[in-house]
């Protein structure tokens, strides 16, 4: 019943924080079509990276961080990272340590609020049954990741939801490699029992890992086809192994 109850209220304050911050969001939307868009992508990222933070508080989770040091602190990156859970996003905001933008799915385009800050961070909206309108969008993330700055990728392309790691679609890792940026592979364990387990909020022990970067500008056509996507999955497996939090209920 508490844990309920800790729940709605939690939503509740999610949803207050995000009509707060929708008007600073238009104002800094406003700012980045003038010269000011460099200084104020970057108070964008720290009031976004301050919302998630105090998310992560509210959950009460314990949480442990593994390798930042392997985050490059500035250039182009693609974080490549397995998908749990809708906290998986706030986790990556929470220590990335940088700007993140990520390519969600259309209906986010609808969610009032939370639309202008995905927009804000770098984020696209894509259209997966309309193939020329997806093409549209990742070549946007392309020349985003080129002009040096993050994208978020989520090769299994929906959240496994406790069901482990699931295989990558390798058209995924287009993103990374015809930017030819460098890829951060991303562990995240124990996410999937914050929330979606039973969609009651829970703390617990989460883990995020960040291993070594891979790069894939010297890589080979057939590397880039098939050898990269395996290559991450073996990386991002091995760190979940390892460090996957025991969680007890």
């Amino acid at each position: 019943m508490l844990a309920r109850l800790k729940t709605v209220v939690i939503f509740i304050i999610v949803g207050l924080s995000l009509i707060l911050l929708f008007p600073i969001g238009i104002l800094c939307l406003l700012f980045s079509f003038v010269r000011l868009k460099k200084n104020i992508s970057i108070i964008i990222y720290r009031i976004a990276q301050g919302w998630a933070l105090f998310l992560v508080k509210l959950s009460s989770c314990e949480i442990t961080v593994h390798g930042r040091e392997n985050i490059p602190k500035e250039g182009p990156v693609c974080f490549v990272s397995n998908h749990g859970s809708i906290f998986d996003i706030v986790l990556l905001l929470a220590y990335a340590g940088r700007p993140v933008g990520f390519i969600g799915k259309k209906e986010l385009l609808w969610i009032p609020f939370l639309n202008i800050w995905i927009f804000l961070l770098g984020g696209l909206f894509i259209d997966r049954k309309n193939p020329r309108k997806a093409v549209q969008t990742i070549n946007k993330g392309i020349k985003h990741i080129r002009e040096g700055h993050a994208m978020l990728i989520f090769p299994e392309g929906s959240r496994s939801r406790g069901k482990g790691l699931l295989p990558f679609h390798i058209g995924s890792f287009k993103l990374a490699t015809k930017a030819e940026s460098i890829i951060v592979p991303v562990s995240i364990a124990g996410s999937y029992e914050v929330f979606e387990k039973n969609y009651v909020v829970h703390s617990g022990p989460v883990s995020v890992s960040f291993s070594p970067s891979i790069e894939t500008v010297r890589l080979s056509a057939e590397q880039r086809k098939q050898n990269l996507a395996d290559r991450v999955y073996a990386v991002i497996a091995e760190s979940l192994a390892r460090v996957s939090p025991q969680r007890k209920f």
